[in-house]
């Protein structure tokens, strides 16, 4: 699951600093404003995004009606691991919506500034302090380690407008609203799995996961056996190697080959996928599927993958998010592209920045019904009234009201030497697959924190 292998990346760079790496977190500024972006070509251009119309726009909005909120602008956090990872796709998200939206006039005339808080990985709490103290909102963030810093959101009462909640603390908590649905309580990947056993049936009793041992990917084995059993499937390995990583892969090849496994979950960064599979290519043994997680549903997967890609059968769950190859078919996907190429010259359309740009598009829809008298009470509260959200066509439809929702629409991802395209999934609602009935995952895994936990009410929603 995307969600935790994120967690499990933070958990292993940390692991790896542990060991002595000298991966140095940045120095650079907190608070990165949307001016600092280049300017639009065109002043007055059109606010509509996809299917979505009139979403910024000029207005004559003023008076400081909220923390965050002046008769000019509107501060927006954003919430990210960039002074670590050193991967700068939200910050690039941000800038380019904001640059956009503000071209366009803004919101109600008032200017959108994106406030950068960098987590460096482990001081999630200071970010969210940081962000406590000047934003109006959270947009557009995600962090590895993200549940650290629910209970200091909550506490000062910050809405969330997530591109992407982790940890079981986060996802589904309170004030937050996230533009793919994702919880602890329901499988998000129940119809892939369905589908890649009923695809490869003889694969069905031999499926193992291959993670890097920590805590975050212990549930998210756990996680992965109750839906492929759930799916009528059984997991008989459970393979664990280190989580700083492996420099020889083929002994873990051959336990593979030894177990018969025919098709595997892995959890841990593409870069150990690709290894491991070519460890199996040289031992000369080939796989029904290999679920790589989303988080190598990249441009850079394909090429380090290379020839591997020709041996072994590779595919990535969606959760509803269309597809980047196909963003000429998609106004909205290719408005993004667009952006990008404009904004952030040479920076790729990840799954990421799609989520970012759909979670600043709900703020701003959100944010622009209020006019001028602009709250986090109004703001939030018309929020939640987005029933079937789709970012103007970048996702499948989201209730934004209920985030401990069952999701209910998926895509598949094969990758070919050519790059990334769709698999042969039979969709039946334009490239996504719905209505798939729901699996609820056991209990164990910690409850996503509301307001109650920290004695607050959406009474003090002000």
């Amino acid at each position: 699951m995307r969600y935790s292998i994120r967690a499990f990346a933070a958990l292993a760079a940390v692991a790896l600093l542990a060991a002595g790496c000298s991966r140095a977190p940045s120095s650079s500024s907190q608070t990165s404003p949307a001016a600092s972006a280049p300017a639009s070509s065109g002043a007055s251009a059109a606010g509509d995004f996809g299917t979505l119309t009139n979403v910024c726009h000029g207005g004559s909005a003023s008076g400081s009606t909220d923390q965050g909120v002046t008769s000019s602008s509107i501060e927006a956090g954003v919430l990210t691991d960039v002074g670590f990872t050193k991967d700068p796709q939200l910050k690039n998200a941000a800038a380019a919506f904001t640059s956009w939206c503000n071209a366009a006039g803004g919101i109600d005339g008032r200017k959108l500034v994106a406030d950068i808080h960098d987590t460096r990985l482990l001081q999630v709490v200071p970010a969210m302090s940081s962000a406590c103290a000047s934003d109006f909102v959270l947009a557009g963030g995600s962090a590895g380690l993200d549940g650290l810093g629910v209970a200091t959101r909550l506490k000062c009462l910050l809405p969330d407008f997530d591109e992407q909640p982790t940890m079981a603390q986060n996802a589904g908590s309170g004030l937050q609203i996230s533009p793919v649905t994702f919880s602890y309580a329901y499988s998000a990947y129940a119809g892939y799995y369905k589908w890649l056993l009923s695809a490869s049936p003889d694969s069905a009793n031999h499926v193992a996961v291959v993670y890097g041992l920590s805590v975050i990917t212990e549930v998210a084995a756990e996680m992965a056996a109750q839906t492929v059993e759930a799916d009528g499937g059984s997991v008989p390995a459970d393979i664990a190697y280190p989580e700083t990583g492996v420099t020889n892969w083929t002994p873990y090849a051959e336990a593979i080959k030894t177990k018969g496994i025919k098709g595997f979950t892995f959890y841990g960064t593409p870069q150990d996928l690709v290894a491991l599979e070519q460890a199996l290519d040289t031992i000369g043994y080939r796989l029904d599927w290999i679920d790589t997680n989303t988080d190598a549903y990249t441009a850079g997967f394909i090429q380090t993958a290379g020839n591997a890609l020709t041996m072994q059968h590779n595919y990535a769950p969606l959760l509803g998010v269309y597809p980047v190859e196909k963003a000429a078919a998609n106004p909205a996907v290719e408005k993004v592209v667009q952006l990008l190429k404009q904004y952030a010259p040479g920076q790729p359309v990840t799954l990421e920045v799609l989520q970012a740009f759909s979670a600043w598009l709900s703020f701003a829809v959100s944010a622009e019904s209020c006019g001028a008298d602009l709250t986090r009470k109004c703001v939030y509260e018309a929020a939640v009234k987005q029933k079937s959200w789709t970012g103007g066509g970048i996702t499948a439809p989201v209730d934004l009201g209920t985030p401990l929702a069952a999701p209910k629409c998926y895509d598949i991802e094969q990758a070919t030497p050519a790059g990334w395209e769709p698999a042969p999934f039979d969709p039946n609602d334009g490239v996504y697959r719905c209505g798939e009935p729901p699996l609820k995952l056991g209990s164990g895994y910690p409850a996503p924190m509301q307001l109650s936990d920290v004695g607050k009410t959406l009474g003090d929603l002000k």
